[in-house]
């Protein structure tokens, strides 16, 4: 079980990760608006700024279901919608064939579902492609490109909730244990199914409710 300084610990690194994911998008928009004040680039500066302030809006959507309080069901057209808000949005694919188009998860489900997805960005290390397959109770996700990677420790974070919270280090590695602890916190199962072999690719993760 977790104590009061675990919890407050989750929190800093929540914040700390939620104004490093902003603070960039903030300073580009800021940068935009500046030079905006020179007639000579002023076309571009304001189209940058307008990309900017879309990303911006689209991030916060992402960033308020994802960890903000439980909101109501999730259908594919929303997943889709809020998926355009990731940090890895331009670099990768999220393939979304596998869906039923009538599928919906439920409000807790669909949150561990967004924070898979964030996961799944982090573990591409670069370009790549999520594919999500499965049903609105049993989802499997999984992850491919040149360096995609699950963070080392995830089995540890998966097996117990105490190695979740251990693994609790900084913002850039947060992450993992939240999901982990997410998925528990909402009575779902979270594990790594059987990888293809040595060198094969990653093994993908399945979401289920127990």
């Amino acid at each position: 079980m977790s104590g009061a300084s675990d919890k407050l610990r989750l929190t800093e690194l929540v914040c700390a990760r939620m104004s490093h994911d902003l603070g960039g998008m903030i300073g580009t928009l800021a940068g935009a608006l500046e030079l905006a004040e020179d007639p000579s680039v002023a076309g571009e500066a304001l189209a940058l700024a307008n990309q900017a302030a879309i990303e911006l809006r689209q991030r916060l959507q992402l960033l308020r279901a994802t960890w903000g309080p439980t909101a109501g069901p999730l259908d594919i057209a929303a997943l889709r919608s809020l998926a355009e808000g990731l940090p890895h949005a331009r670099r990768s694919t999220i393939n979304f064939a596998a869906l039923p188009v009538d599928i919906a998860f439920s409000p807790s489900f669909a949150r561990v579902v967004l924070n898979l997805l964030l996961l799944a960005g982090d573990a591409l290390n670069g370009s790549g492609e999520v594919t999500l397959a499965g049903t609105g109770t049993d989802l499997v996700i999984a992850i491919a490109g040149p360096r995609a990677a699950w963070p080392s420790g995830l089995a540890g974070c998966l097996a117990s909730e105490a190695g979740a919270w251990a693994a609790l280090r900084d913002a850039r590695s947060l992450q993992m244990p939240l999901t982990a602890l997410l998925a528990r916190g909402c009575g779902l199962r979270l594990s790594l199914l059987m990888p293809a072999g040595p060198g094969g690719p990653a093994p993908p993760l399945r979401l289920y409710e127990v």
